[in-house]
């Protein structure tokens, strides 16, 4: 792809680091797939680690709003794959990860970036213990 890639130009104004431009779409797609990954084998790192990855999964959305059809259709069947994979080691609680205040500035909601709400059901105690000080505890 080119300088001309609608992704790259949308990660480059969002002041993304230059590894995640040049990578561009498929770069998100690979890290999304890995971070789910990470997931199942149980997430051994803390809150900061964990949420990085679900801003990867936030500049994934937002950077399929900008790409090519082609370019959406070629990596769709591998999003909705680590998706539904996702949803399977995860619980949705009511509460941003990001805390609440966060949540209503950004206008996350549980329905369009249910990430930010997605607790593990497996992890590390400091991640569990992190996500459960944040949300209260409290699942849907």
């Amino acid at each position: 792809m080119t300088s001309n890639d609608p992704v790259r130009e949308f990660l480059r104004e969002k002041g993304c680091a230059d590894h995640i431009i040049r990578d561009g779409l498929a770069g998100l797609v690979d890290q999304w797939e890995s971070a789910v990954q990470a997931i199942e084998d149980g997430y051994a790192f803390g809150l900061d680690d964990y949420l990085n990855d679900m801003d990867v999964r936030q500049l994934l959305d937002e950077s399929l709003g900008v790409a090519r059809h082609s370019d959406r259709d070629q990596f769709t069947g591998r999003i909705k794959k680590a998706d539904h994979k996702f949803k399977g080691l995860v619980e949705i609680v009511d509460v941003s990860l990001w805390g609440t205040e966060v949540a209503e500035e950004e206008g996350w909601t549980t329905e369009s970036n249910w990430w930010y709400f997605a607790r593990p059901l497996e992890a590390g105690p400091e991640l569990l213990a992190e996500i459960d000080e944040v949300t209260g505890g409290d699942a849907l």
